[in-house]
């Protein structure tokens, strides 16, 4: 018998949408914020936002490091460029 979804909360405001970012393993943050704002703006406004930051292995480890402390990613400051562009994407 599969496991009983747990609710996410009032604060989400498509639950449905959550769910399935969450299933395809975005973090608890980022699946709310994205819900939310397809919930607001319209899914497929949501969905048009996208594509304008370039990839992250063509940035520098310095600006890798920047992005990672807006994010509070802890470790930053020792991690390589593979691990932080790993911790940037699983944030």
């Amino acid at each position: 018998m599969p496991a009983k979804k747990k609710d996410p909360g009032p604060s989400v405001k498509d639950p449905e949408l959550y769910e399935k970012l969450r299933d395809e393993g975005n973090s608890k943050e980022k699946s709310a914020r994205i819900a939310n704002a397809a919930a607001a703006e319209g899914r497929s406004a949501v969905g048009e936002r996208g594509g304008h930051a370039g990839d992250y292995e063509d940035r520098t480890v310095e600006e890798l490091r920047e992005r990672a402390a807006e994010l509070d990613i802890e470790g930053r400051s020792s991690m390589s460029k593979s691990e932080l562009i790993d911790a940037l994407r699983n944030h």
